[in-house]
C-alpha cells in the first residue's frame, strides 16, 4: 500500500516537472529562430521571464500536491497542458517563418496570397483553429481576414471556420469538458453551480455570443456543461455567428480606429454593450417571465 502511495506521489511530481519542462524546451527553441525584430532584440530576456514563470509553475504544482490542494494541483496541471500546447505552435510558428509574417499585415497578406487558391482555405482552417485551440480573440482575426480579403470574402470564410469550431468546442465540453471540470474541482461543486444556472444558460449565453465584448471560443466549451441542447446550440451559434461576424467585419471597415471619431464611436458601443449585458442580467426573471407570458398569449 505504501508502496503505491510513492509510485502515485512520484508519477504526479515528474507530470509536472514533465509538463513545464516540454513548454520551456519549445518556447525556448521557438525563441532561437529569432525570426521576430522584438525577439531577437529581447532574446535573453524572454527566455530568463519564460524560465522563471514555467519553473514558479512548476514549483507551485510540487507545493500543492504536497500540500494535499488537489483542486490547485490539478488547475495547474490544466495550465501547463494549455501552455504546451502554446508552446508547440509558437514553435510553429517560428520553424515555419510564419510568426515574421504575422506582425505585418502587408507581409501576412503577400504571404497567404503566394500560397493560391488555397488562401482561402488556409484562413478558414485558421478561424477554426482560433476557436478550439488558438488564444487569439475572433475580432482580431476578422481584422486580419478584412485587410487580405476584404470584409464580405473575410466574413463569409470567418464564419465558416468559426461555426465548425464552435460545434467541435462544444462537442469537447459536452463529451469530455464535465469531467476535467469534475476532475479540476469535484463533481459535487460542479454541479451546484450549473443547477444555479439552469435555466438561465440560454438567454445569457446566447446573449454573450451575440455581443463581441465576450470570449466566445470559450463560451462554446461552457455551452457544452450547460443544459443547452445540441439542436438549440447549432441554430443559435449559427444566427449569433453570422450576425456577429458580419457586423464586425463591415464595422471595422466601416468605423476606422485612426480617427477620433471613430474611436469614440467604438467607445460608445461597448459601453452600451456592457450596460445591456448587465441590465438582461440583473432583470433576468422578469425578462424570462415576460417572454413566457408572450409566448402563451400567442399560443392562445
Amino acid at each position: 500500500m505504501k508502496r503505491m502511495q510513492v509510485l502515485k506521489y512520484c508519477f504526479n511530481i515528474l507530470a509536472v516537472v514533465l509538463l513545464s519542462t516540454v513548454a520551456f524546451l519549445f518556447i525556448s527553441y521557438g525563441l532561437l529562430y529569432k525570426n521576430v525584430e522584438f525577439i531577437a532584440e529581447h532574446f535573453n530576456v524572454l527566455l530568463l521571464v519564460s524560465g522563471l514563470i514555467l519553473g514558479l509553475i512548476m514549483l507551485g504544482g510540487i507545493l500543492f500536491y504536497a500540500l494535499k490542494m488537489v483542486s490547485l494541483y490539478r488547475l495547474t496541471v490544466c495550465t501547463l497542458v494549455f501552455i504546451d500546447i502554446f508552446a508547440v505552435v509558437f514553435f510553429a510558428l517560428c520553424a515555419s517563418e510564419l510568426l515574421g509574417k504575422i506582425n505585418s499585415v502587408d507581409a501576412l497578406r503577400e504571404y497567404i496570397e503566394g500560397m493560391g487558391g488555397m488562401a482561402a482555405v488556409i484562413y478558414i482552417i485558421f478561424s477554426f483553429l482560433q476557436v478550439v485551440l488558438l488564444p487569439v480573440p475572433g475580432s482580431v482575426s476578422v481584422a486580419v481576414g478584412v485587410a487580405m480579403f476584404g470584409p464580405l470574402k473575410c466574413a463569409f470564410y470567418s464564419f465558416i471556420g468559426i461555426v465548425l469550431g464552435s460545434f467541435a468546442a462544444f462537442a469537447v465540453g459536452r463529451w469530455i469538458g464535465y469531467k476535467a471540470v469534475c476532475w479540476i474541482v469535484g463533481q459535487d461543486t460542479l454541479d451546484k453551480w450549473l443547477k444555479k444556472l439552469k435555466g438561465k444558460d440560454y438567454l445569457i449565453l446566447s446573449l454573450m455570443f451575440l455581443l463581441p465584448l465576450f470570449p466566445d471560443d470559450v463560451l462554446c466549451f461552457v455551452a457544452g456543461l450547460s443544459s443547452m441542447t445540441w439542436p438549440y446550440f447549432a441554430i443559435m451559434i449559427t444566427v449569433t455567428r453570422l450576425i456577429s461576424v458580419f457586423s464586425t467585419a463591415y464595422s471595422f471597415e466601416l468605423i476606422p480606429f485612426n480617427t477620433w471619431w471613430g474611436l469614440m464611436i467604438w467607445v460608445v458601443l461597448l459601453a452600451l454593450i456592457v450596460l445591456s449585458f448587465y441590465f438582461v442580467w440583473k432583470h433576468y426573471d422578469k425578462i424570462d417571465k415576460f417572454i413566457k407570458t408572450k409566448l402563451k398569449i400567442k399560443r392562445k
